[in-house]
């Protein structure tokens, strides 16, 4: 999505600068195509009044009026003059007028929304917004705010007790203190934490952390000051230093200032940790939260000072995290306190549209939304952690709240592409809520217009759901956008997606106004904004049905989403005098008004939809909704249809009052005899029946045409259209010329004009290279140029691009196309450009088709040392072969290590129907040995959300310290890891076990992306044995039609394969053969660059095998005796170290063995480093100093179990390499030597510690006595404690160079501590960072906890609040939930 159809919106619109306060949002797909337009780039669109041919004629066809109550003649005609005043300015900024609300309301000023429930389904509402606290009657507006993603979900498992002093221990490690006010008679407390930026929206986030680094660096700059001030005081000081100890003095102050001058570059705020503690009072559930991290002031957002919040649907209570933020939260607690939803948006959009269904301003009533009485839930669909994009949780646990609440009405303003209309499990839900439990479902058409077939899903593609385009007035254009000249008519924003679905269906049912200035949460430090796109109609809409069901309610008239719908579409106004306007518009601009004498006229007609299955007649499959001829050869023939309609009553509709009394006689019509043939009369009764239809569209002039049979009552012919079958026609024009090309000249553009072609690509077309020419302006234009082809299970293909001419020139560019499939070119002229010049534009448009044609598109390497060879010819014009081949990625297979199958709380994870939600987790392990940009792959699920019958996907990718990498869902995201070892966690759900069991090894591909560096670029041959004997490259050459050509592809060399490449992996890349005529010379070799480029594998072959495993070791000089005594003694000790001391009773175990082996194996090096291994392992000991003591004890025995005389003398000679004996002896003399570093290291761990815990003694043994003494005072460094030998640390370390590095990762802790006693503080800071800089494995905490300290020894409180933040992203003490 996470981006704008809102359809994938969720981000906050970008401000032209021309226009503050308010922005023009542009609202695309989330998933389009590697061209996208840019945000702030779309307002709103004119389209043309009619369609010419190809040949010129205009077609201008009658179609139906929607119903008996509406004039053809009269369309939106009444909006045509006005003038503005203060008045019709702020009217227009929050349009209504347009779909008859003021007409309705000045009528029925009590019918205005109220008694209607209305449930969001979009980013998160903010409840603090202005207009959004109370109804036009003083009730409530939001009556529930929940987050359906998960997304603010807190962990609050974890139950502790208070102390005498009424203090706990908060979940990040934070010290509460509770409120004694507060019941709980349990005295048991939930706790949890949350990092605060995770509920934050990407916006908030950059404003706050431009806030803090400001202040952050106000710090580090006084701290830099004082650092450059000592440094100068020194070298005063001491004008020589040649003296050690002063050269490390000066080196350690340098070494301060080098710190905080480069923490100044690298500084990166991941945000502060907020405490959430649940509890129950004996009533409700409560939650505080401790804000104190986000504030300034320390006695600020104390845990004691919060008001307890309860779930928000008990009490209607918000928080604000804080003033700097200025974010409203609610909280909901789930699953008996164990988990707590802290509720967030995560974008304005939702608020926004909540403001346009139902805002209530009772001191700006021009501002107010559609329907100011009705009241609101909000459902966040939109997940914070994917940028506010939907998932499938979200939207199954937003039906279940809609259902649960009794809703009237959802509105949903999100979507995406699809390549299946009317179909996956979500689409089943709603089935079952619209059907079933009678909610009304409105949704947004989608904003990838002005070409055809562009509607997304749910919105434009399912029969249950109401569609809404977007559509503009003259006074939106002229008020809220600021045109300085409005169009002379209302008419459809050009990027509203338009119809039909691939299925034929009409796409858009009706449209509203598609923009507005209406209300944004309160963090954007404004109280309304502009945005504009289908996700503002739909509200509109909404809004607008919802007056019509507060009618009903009020006139006990029964609400049924079948008679809602059928009123508003057959009330609506047309948009646009051309019958295929009807793609673009839907029925037309919805009118209230008209729609209420609709309903009222039709309260006492059965409540019945008419269910359309089309089938070409002797074809049972596939069925549609509706006629679409697309392509050239169905365009070329008549054809029969055969047409199934089947009345669908509610599922408690009665069999003896309403199905077996159903019948109706329905009068057939068709707009176009000559082209569409119907029978006339059908008898329609409960079971269905069947009529066919010819359809010959063989006398049509090319392009498109659109015609409709329609049902009428033959008693009641006042209803309307009972049910419709589109008849879509989209006839291509052939392209014979040689070379293939097509040329229109001399298109005249106003603005917001619009000019379609249909083109039938030639066979063997594999790309494009077309040319725009402006002429006739002076002033800049912008032109959208959108391409579409339609092909069988994809989704639509699309290509679009925006041009802008500051003044008449060519633009070339090329893109990829299906052969022998019909093309849609679409030109547009953007309708704010050129606007007030009244200059036409004339434009021609150059397309030459180029085509490579090879027998497979996907070249598959086997990963043996045969080339593939490739036959190619170009059967459309002659062209330039020049084959580029690259392989840019490796795809490595992965099965889950672990899978388990759980049900999900009741709370909010079952379905209506009564069934339980179950959860799959799988768990995938998987290494990088060097960092790599990494993106997981599911080819199962990837890349559909709608369209898909599992109910929902989502990952996380965590290191074995728990921090998370990355998440994603069905639209996996590329992320940067260093090396390490990696978990992926992969969250499915669904109601059927069985499902849920047949994917319980699924497989998985980690696809990594290979470094510029470890590209491959294969190599071409023109003989089979190319490869092998290294001759015959083959380069370039020309095509002719007619004349076949072949040639080879070398797999790639084994030496170039990237290291870390399994057998069974596959290394992907692509390959295209074709060179564009306007590309620069040097271009071109990137072959996803170039026109038509297709997929090349290469799978990686099993390794070679290793010619020195297998071979016989020497034969052993040792009896059988000897031999069978060392594997008991290795045994043994194997024992010992599996062995657990977590109990008191295991520890003596332990010990009872430890004596039992070392008196069995005295001196034994081996079994001794094995028991300090076991000493190190405890972590339930009570006296800490006792235990390094132990520690040191046993490290001695290590030591002194070695003869280091013996082993410095073996590494000061060479060993024979060829001599096995001398290998063996060499690789047990490096153990050894392990073994004792690892001692030496241990002891001084130990002895530093003890004469820190010593020292801390002291110290508060002196506070005690001095009383007042400040404990956090830092700065100053103390001797060693007098009772250990003060040399001890300095000779174990002297010890230890003798064998190691002791600057290395492993052992460099010691150097820190030594600079640390003394007292060189910035020195021991750098060598730390050095460390951890150095790290290989995932990072150790015990280094962070080390800088903590000594930062906070330094006095440097900012960069130690700095690393504390840090410290709950690299070590958090569980994983996040799902």
């Amino acid at each position: 999505m996470q981006n704008a159809i809102i359809f994938k919106f969720p981000t906050l619109p970008s401000r032209p600068s021309l226009a503050p306060p308010f922005a023009s949002l542009i609202i695309r797909p989330k998933k389009l195509s590697k061209s996208t337009r840019k945000a702030g780039e779309r307002t709103w669109w004119s389209s043309s009044r009619t369609r010419r041919g190809t040949n010129g004629r205009v077609i201008i066809r009658a179609m139906p009026c929607s119903s008996v109550n509406s004039s053809c003649g009269d369309d939106n005609g009444f909006l045509r003059n006005f003038k503005l005043n203060e008045s019709t300015f702020l009217a227009s900024l929050m349009p209504k007028k347009e779909i008859g609300t003021d007409r309705f309301l000045e009528a029925h000023p009590q019918y205005d929304g109220r008694g209607v429930l209305i449930a969001i389904f979009d980013s998160g509402v903010d409840p603090a917004a202005a207009g959004l606290q109370v109804t036009s009657d003083g009730k409530p507006k939001i009556l529930d705010v929940l987050d359906c993603t998960g997304s603010g979900d807190v962990d609050t498992s974890k139950v502790v007790k208070a102390d005498s002093d009424g203090c706990i221990s908060g979940a990040s490690g934070a010290t509460l203190v509770i409120n004694t006010s507060w019941k709980n008679p349990s005295g048991e407390w939930h706790v949890g934490y949350k990092l605060v930026y995770e509920l934050f929206t990407e916006t908030l986030t950059s404003r706050l952390k431009k806030e803090k680094k400001k202040k952050w660096d106000e710090k580090n700059q006084e701290q830099i000051a004082k650092a450059v001030k000592s440094l100068d005081d020194f070298d005063q000081k001491h004008t020589k230093v040649d003296d050690p100890r002063l050269k490390r003095a000066r080196e350690d102050l340098q070494n301060r200032l080098d710190i905080l001058r480069k923490q100044a570059e690298c500084y990166d705020d991941k945000g502060p940790a907020i405490d959430a503690v649940v509890w129950h009072d004996g009533e409700v559930w409560r939650v505080a939260l401790d804000t104190r991290s986000l504030e300034d002031d320390p006695d600020s957002g104390k845990l004691a000072n919060f008001v307890p919040l309860t779930n928000y649907r008990t009490e209607r209570k918000y928080g604000v995290f804080s003033k700097l933020d200025a974010c409203t939260f609610v909280v909901n607690v789930y699953n008996d306190g164990n988990v707590v939803s802290i509720v967030t948006d995560s974008s304005p959009h939702a608020t926004h549209v909540a403001g346009i269904a139902s805002a209530f301003h009772p001191k700006e009533p021009l501002l107010n939304g559609v329907a100011p009485g009705a009241q609101l839930i909000s459902c966040k669909i939109g997940d914070s952690r994917l940028g506010s994009m939907e998932t499938g949780t979200g939207l199954t646990r937003a039906l279940i709240a809609a259902v649960e609440h009794k809703c009237d009405l959802i509105n949903m303003s999100y979507g995406e592409p699809t390549l299946l209309p009317d179909y996956g499990r979500f689409v089943d839900l709603v089935n079952e809520v619209v059907n079933k439990h009678r909610l009304i479902f409105i949704s947004s058409a989608g904003n990838s217009g002005p070409a055809l077939s562009t509607v997304g899903a749910p919105g434009g593609t399912s029969s249950s759901i109401i569609g809404v385009g977007a559509y503009v007035s003259p006074a939106m254009a002229c008020g809220a956008h600021c045109a300085v000249e409005p169009p002379s008519e209302g008419i459809e924003y050009t990027w509203s997606s338009r119809g039909p679905t691939a299925d034929g269906d009409l796409g858009v049912s009706i449209s509203a106004p598609g923009g507005a200035v209406a209300p944004v949460p309160t963090w954007t430090l404004q109280r309304r904004m502009l945005m504009n796109g289908t996700s503002m109609s739909s509200p509109c809409a909404c809004g607008g049905t919802a007056l019509l069901l507060s009618a009903m309610k009020a006139e006990g008239i029964p609400v049924s989403p079948y008679s809602v719908r059928r009123a508003l579409e057959n009330t609506a106004v047309p948009v646009g005098d051309a019958p295929q306007d009807k793609l673009s518009t839907g029925h037309g601009l919805m009118q209230v008004d008209k729609a209420h004498e609709y309903v009222r006229q039709s309260q006492n007609v059965p409540c019945v939809r008419y269910q359309i299955k089309v089938n070409q007649s002797g074809k049972s499959t596939p069925s549609s909704r509706g006629i679409y001829l697309r392509e050239a050869t169905a365009c070329r023939q008549s054809a029969e249809w055969t047409v199934q309609v089947e009345p669908k009553f509610h599922e408690d509709a009665s069999n003896f009052e309403e199905l077996v009394p159903f019948e109706e006689c329905i009068q057939l019509h068709s707009s176009e005899k000559a082209v569409v043939k119907a029978p006339e009369y059908l008898l329609l009764t409960h079971n269905g029946r069947s009529f066919n239809l010819v359809v010959d569209p063989t006398k049509l002039s090319e392009g498109l045409h659109y015609y409709e049979v329609y049902g009428i009552d033959c008693k009641a012919p006042w209803r309307g259209p009972l049910f419709r079958i589109p008849v879509t026609i989209t006839k291509p024009e052939a392209v014979i010329s040689r070379p293939p090309q097509v040329s229109y000249s001399k298109m005249l553009f106003q603005p917001g004009h619009i000019e379609r072609r249909y083109i039938e690509v030639p066979l063997g077309a594999s790309w494009v290279e077309a040319t725009i020419q402006t002429s006739g302006f002076d002033t800049s234009r912008r032109f959208f140029v959108d391409t579409v082809q339609i092909c069988p299970l994809q989704r639509p293909l699309k290509w679009e691009s925006v041009v802008t001419f500051p003044s008449p020139a060519a633009k070339s560019f090329s893109f990829s196309v299906v052969g022998g499939q019909t093309l849609e070119l679409t030109i547009a002229q953007f309708w704010s450009s050129g606007i007030g010049s009244h200059e036409t534009t004339s434009v021609d448009f150059e397309i030459i088709f180029h085509g490579i044609k090879t027998k497979q598109e996907e070249v598959l390497l086997d990963g043996s040392e045969a080339p593939v060879r490739i036959d190619v010819e170009a059967p459309l014009a002659s062209e330039k072969l020049a084959p580029v081949a690259i392989l840019n990625k490796i795809r490595v297979p992965y099965r889950p290590v672990d899978s388990k199958i759980s049900s999900l709380p009741i709370d909010r994870d079952k379905l209506p129907s009564g069934k339980q939600i179950l959860a799959l987790t799988l768990t995938y392990k998987f290494k990088l040995e060097d960092g790599a940009e990494v993106k997981p792959q599911i080819p199962l699920l990837n890349y559909r959300i709608y369209d898909n019958k599992f109910e929902s996907q989502f990952y996380m990718i965590s290191d074995s310290n728990k921090r998370v990498y990355s998440t994603g869902d069905v639209y996996p995201n590329s992320s940067k890891l260093p090396k390490g070892d990696y978990t992926l966690q992969l969250y499915l759900r669904h109601d059927n076990v069985q499902i849920l069991e047949k994917i319980k090894q699924l497989v998985l591909f980690i696809e990594r992306k290979l470094e510029d560096k470890d590209v491959i670029r294969l190599s071409f041959f023109s003989q089979p044995d190319g490869p092998v004997v290294g001759n015959g490259s083959y380069k370039s050459s020309v095509l002719v039609p007619g004349k076949k050509e072949a040639f080879y592809l070398g797999p790639p060399s084994k030496e170039k394969l990237p290291k870390n490449s399994p057998h069974g992996s596959v290394l992907v890349g692509a390959i295209s053969y074709g060179k564009l005529s306007f590309v620069a010379q040097g271009e071109g070799k990137n072959p996803e660059k170039n026109p038509a480029p297709y997929r090349v594998s290469f799978i990686v072959p099993p390794n070679k095998i290793d010619e020195d495993k297998g071979k016989a070791s020497s034969p052993s000089t040792k009896s059988v005796s000897e031999r069978l005594e060392e594997e008991v003694r290795d045994a043994k000790i194997k024992v010992l170290g599996g062995l657990k001391q977590e109990t008191d009773e295991e520890q003596s175990e332990w010990k009872k063995l430890t004596v039992t082996l070392k008196s069995e194996y005295p001196k034994y090096t081996p079994l001794l480093a094995k028991v300090l291994e076991g000493v190190l392992s405890r972590s339930n000991f009570k006296d800490k100093i006792h235990h390094d003591e132990e520690v040191i004890s046993a490290a001695n025995e290590v030591i002194d179990s070695i003869d280091r005389e013996e082993l410095a003398k073996f590494f000061s000679l060479k060993s024979d390499p060829e001599d096995d004996g001398a290998e063996k002896t060499k690789k047990e003399m490096e153990t050894t030597r392990d073994q004792l570093a690892e001692a030496l290291y241990q002891k001084g761990l130990a002895l530093a510690e003890i004469e820190t815990l010593k020292e801390g003694d002291k110290s508060s043994d002196l506070a005690s006595t001095e009383g007042e003494k400040d404990l956090g005072k830092t700065g100053e460094q103390s001797e060693p404690e007098s009772g250990v030998h003060p040399d001890l640390f300095e000779e174990n370390l002297n010890e230890l160079k003798k064998w190691v590095d002791v600057k290395s990762s492993k052992y460099g802790t010691l150097i820190v501590i030594r600079d640390r006693r003394s007292g060189r503080l910035g020195t021991a800071l750098k060598v730390l960072n050095d460390l951890i800089q150095d790290e290989g494995d995932p990072p150790k905490k015990k280094l962070y906890e080390l800088k903590l300290s000594l930062l906070d020894e330094i006095g440097w409180t900012h960069l130690a609040k700095y690393e504390r933040q840090w410290m709950y992203v690299r070590f958090p003490s569980s994983l996040p939930l799902f």
